[in-house]
Parts: C-alpha cells; structure tokens; sequence
C-alpha cells in the first residue's frame, strides 16, 4: 500500500476521534468534583443552562425539558381536540333546537335566537306571551343532547302606541 494513500486515510481518522472523544474527556472530568460539590454557586438554573455542567448532565437535563414539552404538547391538543369535541356537540344541538322550534306551530312566528354551551341552551328575543316562552324552553328541553334551558325570553307588549 502507497504510504502518501496511509497517511491522507489515517490522519482524517484520527483527527475525527480525538474530536469525537472530547465530550466524554469533558464529562468525566468535570463530573467528580461537580457531583461532590453540595452547594453550587448556580443551583437554581438548570443543568442544561449549566455551562460548568457536564455534557452528560446537560443532554440528561435537556431530554428532561424536551420530554416535558412534549407532554406538554400533548396535553394542550387533547384540550384543543376535546374544546373541539364539545363546540361540535354544542352547535349540533343549537341546530336540533332550532330545529324543533321552527316546525312547532306555537313557537314557529317567533324570533328566537339560540345558543348551546356545554349542553345548556340558552333561549333569548321577544314572544307575545308568557305561555309561549314557557312553551319554546319545554320545546328545546326535550330536544336531543340538551342538559337544560336558560330561558331569558322577554315578553313584549302586542299594544303599540304610535
């Protein structure tokens, strides 16, 4: 073998080992007096902000914080997907209400304006009399999904003084 064909193949090699090793030179030797060390001038930051810390010490701590961010993560979309959940729960039963309401002969005429929020409607606007609030609130209360009725419907006076 040509001995210039060695030298270009073995010192490329050897320089890629030394710089390779050097992380693990950093942590044991910065490992006894720093684990024996009870009062750390820096205690409060973490390890992986820690420049005086081990390598090792500073990868263990940042798989820590990377692995609370991901459950952290995960836990911000299972609130997401079940906020979702619900808001598609919600407006199917504001559209079954209102649903209800418009093919009730009584309650049809009547402006209504409905909104659902975890499953308690709520019933808002204007009808001629006190029967017929009480009468659209045991309309929407029977509809599917509904947990029960906020009726706030105002009874508006049918005499006009123009």
């Amino acid at each position: 073998m040509d001995t210039k064909y060695s030298f270009r193949l073995i010192v490329p090699a050897v320089l890629f080992g030394m710089v390779l090793s050097v992380p693990a030179f950093a942590q044991s030797a910065g490992s006894s007096s720093y684990d024996s060390a009870p009062n750390r001038p820096n205690a409060a930051a973490p390890a992986s902000e820690d420049m005086n810390a081990p390598a090792g010490q500073q990868m263990k701590a940042a798989g820590r914080e990377m692995k609370d961010a991901g459950a952290d993560t995960m836990a911000a979309a299972k609130d997401t997907y079940h906020g979702s959940e619900r808001a598609v729960k919600d407006t199917t039963i504001t559209a079954e209400v209102k649903t209800a309401l418009k093919r009730d002969p009584q309650v049809r005429s009547a402006e209504i304006h409905v909104m659902t929020s975890g499953g308690i409607v709520t019933l808002k606007g204007n009808v001629p009399s006190p029967d017929l609030a009480a009468h659209a609130a045991q309309v929407a209360e029977q509809s599917k999904g509904v947990k029960s009725v906020d009726n706030q419907l105002m009874v508006a006076n049918s005499a006009r003084t123009d």
